[in-house]
């Protein structure tokens, strides 16, 4: 009994891996699946002998020519696959170029607005907003100093105006005085030179 469970169990496993290796007999061609489930077929298709101790293995010519055709037509395959990789990595490192491009130049453009709006136009320059404050601020500051200078000097010349006005003043009452003096001493003068005139006539 035990014997005849062994016997089915061998029977049923070869009957199964025969059946196994007839599907995958027939999953394998030179039609469909891999190069290598290609090279698998022929290998398991081809036929070996021995002649002069020396062994061969024998490969249908047929199936060499398909083999070849398919290995050909992959490598066609994967050159066109290639070449489209090629063109599309071409293009794609063509954009980016101009990407790189108009990123510099949108760099370049954002860097000039932002100097732009921390800087202020003076005499045509571009200064920054705090060199701008500060030359501002100085012209200020030197316009006051010039201005509280002019209304020194101009106040200064005013009361050295008044004084010699006054001073002039002062010299044309003296000379007035000194004037009239001197005329009612020439008129004294004249007075008596006419007495003694007078005297002269009187005593001839």
């Amino acid at each position: 009994m035990k014997f005849l469970k062994t016997l089915l169990l061998f029977t049923f496993l070869f009957a199964y891996q025969t059946q196994n290796a007839q599907e995958q007999d027939t999953k394998m061609s030179l039609d469909d699946g891999t190069i290598s489930s290609q090279f698998d077929f022929i290998s398991k298709k081809s036929g070996n002998y021995r002649a002069a101790g020396v062994r061969y293995e024998v490969v249908k010519e047929s199936h060499l020519y398909k083999l070849r055709k398919n290995v050909l037509d992959s490598i066609n395959l994967i050159n066109g696959k290639t070449a489209g990789l090629n063109a599309t990595i071409s293009g794609h490192e063509t954009t980016i170029s101009s990407l790189n491009k108009k990123l510099e130049e949108t760099t370049n453009n954002l860097s000039k607005v932002t100097e732009e709006k921390d800087s202020m136009a003076f005499l045509g320059i571009l200064v920054s907003k705090a060199t701008y404050r500060v030359i501002l601020w100085t012209i200020v500051i030197v316009l006051l100093i010039l201005l509280f200078v002019f209304i020194y000097r101009f106040r200064r010349s005013n009361i050295l105006t008044q004084e010699a006005k006054v001073a002039l003043s002062e010299v044309e009452k003296e000379y007035e005085d000194h004037r009239r003096r001197a005329l009612e001493r020439e008129q004294k003068i004249s007075r008596q030179l006419q007495d003694e005139i007078n005297k002269q006539k009187k005593i001839k």
